[in-house]
């Protein structure tokens, strides 16, 4: 059942002020078997404490944009610019820094490591960072468990708990850098009703009091029409926005 207002709109609503993201004219081609073009000089920003969804039908080019606006995808033409720091145009490894310590990453699948512990899977990204001593990092991952609700399942490996609670490990991972940022690629594709109705509103919780942006591509309209503010794509264009009545 869907919201019966949805807040389908391409531009941020007004009163915020502190930019998180800003795509400016953003082009991508694929050449393979033919060129073709995925995205067609799409625009936008997102701000900072904003929980929006990307919506649009397969091959509306909203995953490839995804993609780009994770900083995984270098091959494209406009400007993308994070918490204020232009990346377009950054070296290999700056970026890959840069994601490390900005940007949060959760996805359908959990890619959790089946025979590491959970805590030692959200210790991980941390680790690769290198700011933290080891016992300050699992000190860490602990309080992240422990806000998703699955602190008692830290010393587990991570095969043996169920799906709902593989994907809490693999948010409370994506956070363990403090990421100001969360970027999901339908993070609740692989779940059932009630655990996406749980992993919503642990984002929820992240946009309104801990001020993290979050950014999700998603096929479940009722999971976009809950979120504060839907950007909908089509042919590889976001849709303008309709005013409301």
């Amino acid at each position: 059942m869907q919201n019966s207002q949805p807040t389908y709109m391409s531009v941020p609503p007004s009163g915020q002020t502190h930019l998180a993201l800003k795509a400016e004219s953003i082009s991508k081609y694929f050449y393979m078997p033919e060129k073709f073009q995925v995205l067609r000089q799409v625009s936008f920003e997102v701000y900072t404490g904003e929980f929006v969804s990307i919506i649009g039908k397969s091959g509306s080019g909203k995953s490839t944009l995804l993609y780009i606006l994770s900083t995984m995808d270098t091959d494209y033409e406009g400007l993308l610019t994070l918490n204020g720091e232009k990346v377009t145009g950054k070296p290999q490894n700056a970026l890959a820094a840069f994601r490390n310590e900005h940007l949060g990453f959760v996805f359908q699948f959990h890619y959790l490591l089946p025979d590491f512990s959970c805590l030692k899977n959200v210790m991980i990204p941390a680790s690769r960072l290198g700011k933290y001593s080891e016992e300050e990092i699992e000190h860490k991952a602990y309080e992240k468990l422990k806000m998703l609700g699955v602190a008692d399942q830290a010393l587990k490996p991570a095969s043996q708990i169920s799906g709902g609670q593989q994907q809490r490990v693999a948010i409370a991972r994506a956070l363990i850098n403090e990421p100001t940022i969360l970027m999901g690629d339908e993070p609740t594709g692989n779940l059932d009703s009630k655990n996406t109705s749980i992993v919503f509103d642990m984002f929820m919780q992240l946009s309104k009091e801990f001020g993290k942006t979050i950014i999700t591509v998603t096929h479940d309209n009722d999971f976009a029409n809950k979120s504060d503010r839907i950007i909908e794509m089509m042919d590889g264009k976001i849709i303008p926005a309709q005013p409301t009545k």
